[in-house]
C-alpha cells in the first residue's frame, strides 16, 4: 500500500484572529487544527503566558478531490479576510508519519490555575495533584489552548463552591462544564446554539466520565428563561463568548440567570472591550469583583 500524504495548510496571524481562522479551517480540516503561540515565562514556577503571532495549521489528506477542498478552504479564508486582513495561506505536502508526529507533538498537558490540567484525549495524567480534563483537540474551539478558556477555568476553580449548580452559556466543547463538575459542581447545564458544540460536549463528557450530572441542550439565554431546561437560574453562570454577543445576551436576560448573590464569569473579551461589558453588567445590578488578563484577553467576575 502506498504511503499516505497530507497537505499542510498554515497561516500566522495576530492572537485575536487565531480562533476565527481555526474555526474556518476546521470546516475543511477533519483531523484537527493546531493553534500554536509563543510562551513567555516570568520565572521558573510560572506556567507561561501566550505572546506574539499565532500559527494556525491543519492537514488535508491528499485524495483525488484535494484541489476542490483546498479551493473551498482558500475561498472561506478569503471571505474572512474581507472582515479583517489575513495573510495568504501556505501549503506543503508531508508524509503520513510526519503528519501524525506533527499533529500530536503540539498537544501537551496545560496546567491551569492551581488544580486543573487540560489533557489531549490520548495522554494520561502524570500529575496526581491536578484534576485532569480530557479534551479531543480535533476541533478548533474549547481545547484549553486559548487564553479565554484558561482564564475562565481559573475563575471556576476560584469561585465554585462544591455542590453548586452551574450554567455554561455557549458551551463549545463543554470544557468549562466538565471542569466545573470535576471540581465538585452539582447539576450543570451546558447550552449552545450550535449542533456540533452540543455533540462535542456530550463526547467530551463521556470521555471524562461526567455524563451523569451534566445536562446538555441546544439553545441560549432565551431558551433557559423560557423553561426549556431543568434550570432557570444558578449560583454560578459562565459565558465564554465574544464581547458583542455577551452584550446582546444581556438584552435577552443573561443577568437574570444568576441567583441573587451568585457569580457571573464573563470571558472571550478583548481588553479594549472590557469597560463596556463591565458597565453593562453593573447597569444590570452586578458588582465587579475582579478582572484577570492574559495577553489581549480578559475575564470579568461579577456578583449579583
Amino acid at each position: 500500500m502506498d504511503k499516505a500524504h497530507w497537505l499542510e495548510v498554515s497561516l500566522t496571524v495576530d492572537g485575536e484572529l487565531a480562533e476565527a481562522v481555526a474555526d474556518v479551517m476546521a470546516r475543511y480540516v477533519k483531523n484537527g487544527v493546531v493553534v500554536e503561540s509563543g510562551v513567555i515565562y516570568a520565572n521558573a514556577e510560572d506556567e507561561g503566558t501566550a505572546f506574539g503571532p499565532v500559527r494556525v495549521y491543519g492537514f488535508l489528506l491528499v485524495t483525488p478531490d484535494l484541489e476542490e477542498q483546498r479551493q473551498k478552504l482558500v475561498e472561506a479564508l478569503w471571505h474572512l479576510g474581507q472582515i479583517q486582513p489575513l495573510p495568504e495561506p501556505t501549503f506543503r505536502v508531508i508524509d503520513d508519519e510526519d503528519w501524525m508526529a506533527s499533529w500530536k507533538q503540539h498537544y501537551r498537558p496545560i496546567p491551569i490555575g492551581e488544580r486543573l490540567l487540560v489533557l489531549p484525549a490520548w495522554v494520561e495524567s502524570s500529575d496526581p495533584r491536578r484534576v485532569a480534563v480530557k479534551i479531543d483537540p480535533s476541533m478548533a474551539f474549547g481545547t484549553g489552548t486559548h487564553p479565554t478558556t484558561q482564564l475562565c477555568m481559573a475563575m471556576i476553580e476560584k469561585y465554585l463552591t462544591p455542590g453548586q449548580q452551574v450554567m455554561d452559556v455557549g458551551c463549545g466543547s463543554g470544557i468549562l462544564s466538565i471542569a466545573a463538575i470535576k471540581l465538585g459542581a452539582g447539576h450543570t447545564l451546558a447550552v449552545d446554539i450550535d449542533d456540533e458544540s452540543t455533540r462535542a460536549t456530550l463526547e467530551n463528557a463521556e470521555r471524562n466520565g461526567v455524563k451523569t450530572g451534566l445536562e446538555i441542550g441546544k439553545g441560549s439565554v432565551a431558551e433557559i428563561r423560557a423553561g426549556q431546561f431543568s434550570l432557570r437560574a444558578a449560583p454560578l453562570v459562565l459565558a465564554n463568548i465574544l464581547a458583542p454577543i455577551i452584550l446582546r445576551l444581556f438584552d435577552d436576560g443573561l443577568g437574570d440567570l444568576v441567583e441573587p448573590g451568585g457569580i457571573l464569569v464573563l470571558s472571550g473579551i478583548l481588553d479594549e472591550q472590557a469597560a463596556a461589558v463591565q458597565a453593562r453588567a453593573e447597569a444590570e445590578g452586578y458588582t465587579h469583583l475582579e478582572t484577570t488578563q492574559m495577553g489581549d484577553w480578559v475575564a470579568i467576575v461579577l456578583r449579583r
